[in-house]
């Protein structure tokens, strides 16, 4: 299934590689296999375009941006909770697998290697506790289900009627040998009003050799970073500096839709190392609509000493052409008035929600 097919197509995908109610080769079957069984594969990891195929690929636990699903996590915490020294994480994990939209189910999953998990629905609120099966068999950390646990209307009634918007959340505690050693806290995404930016490298450098890139994510957020899964915006970019954008509108690239809440975007580097400067904005923007980012990079010398003509090198096209994309940067100041102009409206929203908020007590 594709990432933005949304929260319950990515629950079944992950309950589907790890022990389906069908028979299926899942990761529960293998791992009940007998010992004479040397080993066994989940297919592939990623979305991809399949080249024996015209339909793309939407079985991976990522999808072709390296953005994860659910079932990235699932398989997660079949990990050793021990934590080790090696180039990838290790320890123990926890995942909340649900948005609290009001289109999430009612059944709260919950992904995690550790002894026990303890979950907390708001301030003040219930708390339940999974203990793992003593037993072996099969899956080491099996997908945890909190059935008939999430309710949107308390969230809406705390929300509008309590005033209570901060004391609502889920917080998921992996407890190993009775101490908490992971947490993962999920909270409602409310209003959308800003762009996120974040680089995803893996710690790894970008690379001035004129063919090295990376991925850059923007992300539709409310006012506390809440990621907003549920929205149909797009997302223009404008690139300064040592770097290029990969793509135009021509293939949806920039602008780019945003889907499940995030809108990546490949930046190349050119034969120079340097400073990148990369401004986000909405495609249609105005004063209700969310606020920009910018994200600052640097690309590094090439580990080689490069070969080319410099004139050639000049025939390089340091922009997609989009039309949309390729808008005036944003000056400092610009970016500040928008701001202000936002707390200014978030006050009036305010104003109007305590209206509809008296109005619907006096109903």
């Amino acid at each position: 299934m594709a990432r933005n097919w949304g929260e319950q197509a990515m629950l079944i995908q992950a309950q589907h590689y790890a022990a389906p109610h069908y028979p299926f080769t899942s990761y529960d079957v293998l791992c009940r296999a007998p010992r004479q069984h040397v080993g066994g594969c989940l297919w592939h990891s990623f979305d991809h375009q399949r080249g024996y195929h015209p339909d793309p690929f939407y079985g991976g636990v990522m999808d072709v941006f390296r953005q994860p699903k659910y079932a990235y996590y699932m398989f997660k915490a079949q990990r050793s909770p021990e934590k080790q020294d090696r180039l990838f994480e290790t320890g123990p994990m926890v995942y909340i697998a649900h948005e609290m939209t009001p289109f999430s189910p009612k059944a709260i999953t919950v992904y995690s290697n550790c002894d026990e998990v303890r979950l907390t629905y708001n301030k003040d609120g219930k708390t339940w506790t999974y203990t793992k099966p003593a037993t072996k068999e099969g899956m080491p950390s099996p997908v945890i289900t909190f059935k008939d646990t999430y309710d949107f209307m308390i969230d809406k009634n705390m929300s509008m009627r309590e005033k209570k918007q901060d004391e609502v959340f889920l917080l998921a505690e992996g407890i190993i040998d009775g101490k908490v050693v992971a947490t993962h806290e999920v909270r409602p995404a409310r209003r959308p009003e800003k762009l996120l930016l974040w680089i995803d490298n893996e710690n790894t450098d970008l690379k001035a050799d004129g063919s090295d890139f990376v991925t850059v994510v923007a992300a539709i957020a409310d006012k506390n970073g809440n990621i907003k899964r549920l929205n149909n915006y797009y997302v223009k970019f404008h690139i300064e500096g040592e770097g290029r954008i990969l793509g135009g509108a021509d293939i949806l690239a920039n602008p780019a839709p945003v889907k499940w809440g995030t809108a990546p975007v490949l930046i190349q580097s050119t034969l120079k190392p340097g400073k990148i400067k990369l401004t986000a904005s909405v495609l249609f923007e105005g004063s209700q609509m969310p606020a920009s980012a910018v994200l600052e990079l640097e690309s590094k010398p090439a580990a080689h000493p490069l070969i080319y003509a410099e004139n050639e090198a000049a025939l390089i096209p340091m922009s997609s052409g989009s039309p949309f994309g390729q808008s005036a940067a944003k000056s400092a100041s610009e970016l500040e008035q928008e701001r202000l102009l936002k707390e200014r409206n978030a006050q009036k929203l305010k104003e109007v929600e305590k209206q509809q908020a008296d109005f619907g007590e006096k109903k």
